[in-house]
């Protein structure tokens, strides 16, 4: 059984998502502000958390920042109110895996969440899959299994979509990725309009990872096309 965390203050709105989610076999573990949602995701596993943008005391991009701090890779869907360019970017730039704003349709919820938990479980498949866990490219070293990255034998800290990215690219070195693949592979969906996500993202591996971050060695650009990892390596 799938566990989700909703953080949510409207109990109407968490009565009506649980009502759906245990129809598709999850169970809800509910909080009703930002300090109950970061205690709640920091002492448990959970499959997703779906967790509210506008809370008390703490809000939901402070929540999701601090668990992106602590490595805590749970998918985020991010709700709210606000409709505006800028808070979805934020939203999905602190860590969220998507965005929904409300007021939004049930139906449009529970095909994101389906998606989102169907991504989650193909992910653990290929890495239980994966003939190679470890990347070592001499300076640089990718742990896939811990999610760890060295750099001159240091640790590197990176959040977890610019592992993600670092990680899909370094597992295909030479293969050219456009910014829209990038958000459907390492976010799970089709951001439309959101390809500067991707451009920020990479613009701080780049600062993390490369010797000369205007003269990369690891990610290269492919002009008129995205990003690839240095196949030559």
């Amino acid at each position: 059984m799938k566990k989700v965390l909703v953080v949510e203050d409207d109990p109407n709105i968490v009565d009506l998502i649980e009502i759906h989610l245990n129809d598709l076999g999850c169970s809800v573990i509910r909080a009703a502000d930002g300090m109950r949602g970061l205690a709640a995701a920091e002492g448990a596993s959970f499959d997703l958390i779906i967790l509210d943008l506008m809370l008390p005391y703490v809000d939901g991009l402070e929540v999701c920042r601090r668990l992106r701090m602590q490595q805590i890779n749970t998918p985020i869907l991010m709700l709210t109110a606000k409709s505006e360019e800028i808070d979805k970017v934020l939203g999905l730039e602190t860590g969220a895996d998507d965005y929904l704003t409300k007021p939004f349709s049930i139906r449009e919820l529970i095909a994101r969440v389906k998606a989102i938990l169907r991504r989650t479980s193909l992910l653990k498949e290929q890495q239980k899959k994966a003939p190679k866990n470890l990347l070592d490219f001499g300076d640089l070293i990718i742990d896939i299994e811990k999610r760890k990255v060295s750099l001159h034998e240091k640790r590197v800290e990176l959040s977890p979509k610019e592992f993600e990215l670092l990680a899909l690219m370094a597992a295909n070195p030479g293969k050219s990725y456009d910014r829209q693949q990038l958000l459907t592979l390492v976010w799970g969906y089709d951001f439309d309009g959101f390809e500067h996500t991707v451009n920020s993202h990479i613009n701080r591996l780049r600062r993390k990872i490369e010797p000369q971050a205007d003269q990369p060695r690891y990610i290269l650009t492919t002009w008129g096309v995205g990003y690839r990892f240095n196949e030559e390596l």
